[in-house]
């Protein structure tokens, strides 16, 4: 799958990718790359973000709904 020019799929490198508002229900993310990406607002419901790195990720808005975060890394605080 490719979201706003970028390649989604385990392992991806999207450091400082610009997925805000981006629809990403159910993708596969695991091991992925995501220091600080723009998710902002992003439909994150149901993706598997198992073992990426998300140094710096904004999040503000983002819908996390069922999403896998395990063994995830430098996960932001969500309030």
């Amino acid at each position: 799958m490719t979201v706003h020019g970028y390649k989604i799929k385990p392992g991806a490198s999207l450091v400082c990718a610009d997925l805000s508002g981006a629809d990403l229900s159910g993708a596969d993310l695991s091991r992925a790359d995501l220091t600080g990406a723009d998710l902002s607002g992003a439909n994150l419901s149901g993706a598997n973000l198992a073992g990426s790195d998300m140094a710096l990720v904004n999040l503000a808005g983002a819908n996390l709904v069922g999403a896998n975060l395990v063994g995830a890394v430098n996960v932001p605080a969500l309030v």
